[in-house]
């Protein structure tokens, strides 16, 4: 097939006019992998990369989830100005990571590692919810050791170490958990028809 004929298939014949048009046809988009080792590694870093701040977006917005949730249940905040788990911070905490253990599955799965999840939703989710656990156990143990050794009881100093430090360290072994044993089947779109 000719340039003029692709271009007549491509562009759908118009009413005449007293002035030339001009039709610009792109050429086809060609994905070419890196060459070389260098290559190779910066296209793997860029992924993860890009993969961090997906990441990140989604970690920040579970973070809110889990900090609401807890200052609700353990100082009460709007719309419940009573604290139900008040003297309970470690189940305070357990409840507010598992709404947001929710949130942050369906962010991660549906955006940042879209192009890595499992085709089973329910095997993937308990994968998830399981290296969760391993986040929440470093989360608690954090929150412990300054609630119960440290004797730091104040919702400020619980805040602090349940949910700056032990939500850190955390974040940490979560992104590589989910790299490792969550997010592993690599999908790779498949080419248009055409």
């Amino acid at each position: 097939m000719t340039v003029d004929e692709t271009i007549k298939q491509a562009v759908p014949p118009s009413r005449p006019s007293s002035s030339p048009s001009l039709v610009l046809v792109a050429p086809p988009l060609v994905l070419v992998a890196p060459r070389g080792l260098i290559g190779r590694a910066r296209a793997a870093m860029d992924v993860v990369y890009r993969e961090m701040v997906k990441f990140g977006t989604v970690g920040g917005l579970a973070y809110l989830v889990d900090l609401y949730v807890y200052n609700l249940l353990r100082s009460g905040v709007w719309p419940i100005t009573d604290a139900p788990l008040e003297g309970k911070p470690l189940l305070a905490k357990v409840v507010s990571v598992s709404a947001a253990t929710v949130v942050a599955w369906l962010g991660n799965r549906y955006w940042t590692f879209r192009h890595r999840r499992r085709a089973t939703a329910k095997a993937e989710f308990v994968l998830f919810v399981v290296m969760n656990a391993g986040g929440l156990l470093i989360a608690l143990g954090c929150l412990w050791f300054s609630h119960y050794v440290l004797d730091q009881t104040s919702v400020l100093a619980d805040n602090i170490s349940g949910n700056v430090i032990g939500l850190g360290l955390g974040t940490l072994f979560r992104f590589w958990a989910y790299r490792q044993f969550v997010f592993t089947e690599l999908r790779h779109p498949t080419p248009a028809a055409g």
